[in-house]
């Protein structure tokens, strides 16, 4: 059984009461201290439909990302990853931890050194450098960003300062009064032989207790654009869902709101094997581009696999509220959850 790192009281949850909490992401400047090495989790796989998308997009010229026939005749032989989207992703997967960082101030260098190409899996780490208390509400971080790929091969290395929220300061996390949840199943990152801390999401079925709730954080705000492409491929052609000009405006699929609500929940139920069942889906007002979502979910069952000694099952009731606090869906829902003390892909993968 692997013991998850509680240093510098870092943990992933504050507590609102005793059975409900609140996830919480990135580090106050005051966490942040210099030598510290976090191990960003998880990776992302990048495809050639990254890179095609990212070269049209941007009006790139380059012919090497996205003409294969071309690039055959290179001496990289494939088209070439986009560099901006590896740069784009280094930092984009360091969210966890970094998700307090108000902005990115200055990059110092950004080096490529190795190709990347469709298929393969970037990695992020960042190592802290510096720490300045500007007596601010957000001082400054100096951070060494490396990119690698599943073999461990160093790709990228990125130096640059940024400005990360100070306690107390920034963006209210969810408007909740709630304190530090200090338990070592909440604990955000585990400690590696090394001294490096690898960054944890979601918890095992051990971790879990029946009449618990989780408010899930970040929230969703929905966009217009995103509701109507997704209404159009989902072959959902019904004018209320696409047509601009429609006398009620344009309205959210109930199938995407479904799909929309249930991620949301996946940081705390982020080690589930699969979903196995969703019950009770009740619809409630309306979701119009613009509104945002935040959910929550409350443990109702958990027992053990009958087939499965490696996993156990939970039954979890998710509720989604708009930014008035109107309820727009509630569902219940059957998870097969791993646990932690049998085997899982998490240690195979090095997770």
């Amino acid at each position: 059984m692997v013991i998850p790192s509680t240093d510098a009281g870092l943990y992933s949850y504050d507590r609102i009461d005793d059975h409900r909490y609140v996830e919480r992401f990135g580090l106050d400047f005051e966490q942040f201290r210099p030598g510290q090495r976090f191990v960003h989790r998880p990776g992302i796989t990048l495809s050639q439909q990254d890179n095609s998308d990212e070269a049209l997009d941007t009006l790139n010229a380059a012919m090497l990302h996205y003409d294969a026939a071309y690039a055959g005749h290179t001496l990289f032989r494939l088209p070439l990853m986009v560099s901006t989207i590896t740069v784009q992703r280094m930092f984009g997967l360091g969210w966890k931890t970094f998700s307090r960082r108000s902005r990115i101030v200055r990059i110092e260098s950004i080096n490529l050194t190795r190709p990347l190409f469709g298929g393969d899996t970037l990695y992020a780490e960042s190592e802290i450098l510096e720490v300045v208390a500007d007596g601010t509400e957000d001082s400054s971080v100096r951070v060494k960003l490396h990119g690698l790929k599943a073999d461990g091969e160093r790709v990228a290395e990125i130096i640059y300062w940024c400005k990360v929220w100070r306690s107390g300061h920034g963006p209210a996390r969810v408007g909740l009064q709630a304190s530090r949840a200090r338990e070592p199943r909440f604990a955000s990152y585990r400690q590696l032989a090394d001294g490096r801390l690898m960054e944890q999401t979601g918890l095992f079925f051990e971790d879990f207790s029946p009449g618990e709730s989780f408010v899930h954080t970040p929230s969703r705000s929905v966009l217009r654009e995103e509701a109507i492409t997704h209404a159009l491929r989902s072959f959902d052609w019904g004018s209320s869902h696409h047509e601009v000009d429609n006398a009620g405006g344009t309205a959210i699929t109930q199938t995407w709101l479904l799909a929309m609500v249930t991620p949301l929940t996946t940081r705390t139920f982020g080690r589930v094997t699969a979903n196995l069942a969703w019950t009770d889906v009740e619809f409630g007002v309306e979701v119009h581009p613009s509104d945002t979502l935040r959910a929550e979910s409350q443990v109702l069952d958990k027992r053990d696999s009958k087939s499965r000694k490696n996993e156990g099952i939970l039954t979890v009731a998710t509720r989604a509220l708009n930014q008035r606090g109107d309820e727009v869906l509630r569902f219940r829902r059957a998870l097969l959850v791993y646990r932690r003390d049998g085997e899982h892909p998490y240690s195979a993968a090095n997770y």
